[in-house]
């Protein structure tokens, strides 16, 4: 076999192996991978079903409901609501009124199961997701109550 035949397939394997290990990188991302939905977006359906995903918002008041191993509650961005579920203990900064971040899946009922939840650490933090919700739900509800 010539050199330049040699050449020409350790280029080719490097090729191969170079590819196969991008491939890897990218499903390992992709399956890592998590998007934040608003409530609202979660009830005109937009958010998919069977996959893992981040709901945000603020903490419905009086929608708190706690027992030993388990936590209920509503969050909303002011325009739609999406009940929450969450077994395990709640962290210790979870209030009413404040905001939060869900990271879980819809279940049939439409509710969200959450398997981990994030609450804001000081009153002047929030979320950028859930900020952003709020204010584009702040927004739309201004401009309906400017319609004629």
């Amino acid at each position: 076999m010539k050199s330049r035949h040699k050449r020409f397939i350790i280029i080719v394997l490097g090729l191969l192996v170079l590819g196969a290990a991008a491939t890897l990188i990218l499903n390992a991302f992709r399956s890592n991978l998590v998007f934040f939905f608003t409530p609202t977006q979660v009830a005109q359906g937009e958010a998919p079903r069977g996959t893992a995903f981040r709901v945000g918002g603020m903490v419905k008041e009086g929608s708190v409901v706690r027992d030993s191993e388990n936590g209920r509650f509503v969050v909303t961005d002011t325009n739609q609501e999406v009940k929450v579920h969450y077994r395990g203990m709640l962290p210790d900064l979870f209030k009413e009124g404040r905001g939060v971040v869900a990271q879980g899946r819809l279940n049939d009922q439409g509710e969200f199961v959450a398997s981990e939840v994030l609450a804001k650490h000081d009153e002047n933090y929030m979320p950028p997701e859930a900020k952003h919700a709020m204010d584009q739900a702040a927004a739309r509800k201004a401009a309906e109550t400017v319609k004629p």
